[in-house]
Parts: structure tokens; sequence; C-alpha cells
């Protein structure tokens, strides 16, 4: 079966992910594009400057992936869900806790399916990795999670200002593969966040962690100050297995050998797994990353640094 989608929102992660990934994807066929830029009549698909326009104009539209940034984005998807559509939420998926229940309820109320699209968690190294410690203790969990902002958000003002995540737009994908395969619960016991001067969220985040209930502990350091890209987590088990995903989840290594090596190809599953939902008729909301990233700005010991040149 093929599905009619549209894009709400052309940022860089829709341009870069999700237009490439729909265009490769038989599931899926590109019915229309909303966003206030002028120059999308150059991609060859409808395109219109709000999604209230689309939806009158191409009125067939099975499902919407809602890319724009996470303040707007639960106005926007309470209203495509409330006119029938199912939608795939880009990742944070929502600003608040409250409002992705809301539009959990919504979904429900109108048998539409909503789907939180935590990227990180398609790579074939998060289900192998959650498969090898499932019977295990953690007793040592470390995430490294680094890159340039200014590589990956070249000028856009909504990271820095309430609602906008500031480094956790990128850490919680780390936090999204850990609800994955940690088989304990994972606690924010403590956050350090450094702020500047110049902006509402934080441009680096320390976070540490209680791992399970034996005892397990863990750290995260989330950093988008100009540095190489580094995304890493390690896990140490009490049996002494030691796990680690690198390049942003898509490599696996176990004790230092190679387990999984691959390029990252997580938006093709993901887009694969939106349709089984479609299909099926079938919600996949996971809350726990926004849940961890909710509770370590919520903790956290904010620290002013100096303002940064770049705050969009």
């Amino acid at each position: 079966m093929t599905h009619r989608i549209a894009l709400i929102g052309l940022g860089k992660i829709a341009t870069d992910r999700h237009l490439p990934t729909i265009a490769a994807d038989p599931g899926f066929t590109l019915a229309g594009i909303a966003d206030p830029r002028p120059d999308l009549g150059e991609l060859g698909v409808p395109a219109f400057a709000t999604w209230q326009e689309m939806f009158s104009a191409i009125p067939d539209i099975d499902a919407v992936a809602i890319c724009t940034p996470p303040p707007v984005r639960q106005a926007i998807a309470g209203a495509v869900l409330e006119a029938g559509k199912h939608v795939l939420l880009e990742k944070p998926p929502t600003a608040t806790l409250s409002g992705l229940t809301a539009l959990q309820t919504i979904a429900t109320r109108h048998g539409r399916v909503l789907f939180t699209a935590w990227h990180s968690q398609h790579n074939t190294t998060v289900a192998e990795a959650r498969r090898l410690l499932a019977e295990e203790t953690v007793a040592e969990l470390e995430v490294v999670w680094k890159e340039d902002v200014r590589k990956w958000h070249p000028g856009q003002r909504w990271i820095w200002q309430p609602g906008g995540f500031g480094v956790f737009d990128t850490g919680i994908n780390a936090l999204s593969i850990l609800s994955r395969i940690l088989p304990g619960a994972l606690a924010v016991r403590a956050a350090e966040l450094l702020v500047p001067g110049n902006a509402d969220t934080p441009i680096a985040a320390r976070i540490e962690f209680d791992v399970g209930a034996h005892g397990g502990k863990g750290t995260a350091d989330f950093d988008w100050r100009p540095s190489p890209d580094l995304r890493e987590i390690s896990v140490t088990t009490q049996s002494g297995r030691c796990l680690r995903l690198t390049a942003s989840g898509a490599q696996l290594s176990v004790d230092g050998a190679p387990i999984i090596t691959e390029t990252r190809a997580e938006y093709a599953r993901l887009y694969r797994h939106f349709a089984a939902l479609l299909d099926a008729g079938t919600s996949d909301v996971d809350a726990e990353p926004l849940v961890l990233a909710a509770d370590a700005l919520q903790i956290g010991r904010r620290v002013i640094v100096d303002a940064f040149d770049d705050p969009g």
C-alpha cells in the first residue's frame, strides 16, 4: 500500500533526511509541502505557505511528517490529527511532556496513528545492543555526544529560545538510544547546564544518572561548542562485558571486537516502520527520551557562560 504523505516544515532535517528518504521509499508518495519559504516550487512538488492551504488543495493526504521547531509542533500536530491525518513527529516530538500526552489523547479519540520518530532508535545496532544487555546488570554508563552547532543548526534562533532544547536537541538522540537498550530504569540524578549569556537554552550539559536497581552509575557529556563530531555510548556490565556504540549509534563493538559496522540508514528504517504502523492502524509513542531531557533541564544547575557568537 502506498501512503500519500506531506511535509510540514522544510528545514535542514527535512531537506537532508526526510525528502530523500520519502523519494526512495515505495511505501510513500510525497503529495505536498507546507513551509513559508518562497522557493519551494523548485522541488517539483505542490508547495504551500501554510498547511491549511495544503489540506484545502490536497484533501486526500493520508499522513503528515511534522518537522517544524518543537515549540510550535504541538499546536500543528493537534490540528492535523483533528483534520483526520496520521502524524509523524520529528524529534523532539513536543516542547513539553503534557503536550505529547495531549496529542496521544487526540490521536486516540480520532483513531489516528501518532509516531514519535526517534531516528537513532532505528539503527540496527540498537536492537542488537538491547538483546546483548537483556540479561546483564549495568555497572557503568558513559555518553559523549558532541558536535559543532554551527554545522548542524546554522542561524537557527529557535534552538536558543525557550522550548528550543539547546544542546538537548542532539543529546536527546543519545537518550533515545538509552531508553531502548538498557535493561533497567535510567534516572537523572544531577545535571549541570552551561547557558550562554545571550541564550535561554544550554550549549553544553553534564548529566549524572542512576542506572537500574543495583547501583549502576552513568554520565552524559553533551557539547555544542565548536569541535569535531563525536557521538558515542559505552556500557560496562557487572560481568565485565563492554558495549560501545559509535558513529551516532550506527556501529557496535563488544569488548573491542566490531559486531555491526554500517553507514547510517536509520531514516529508511524509520519510514518503513511508519508505513507498517499506518497499515496496522497502530501508534508508537515513546516519551522516555523527552522525560529524561525534561528531568535534566528541570533539576540542572545553570551556569552562565560567555555569549555565543552565533545564537541564530
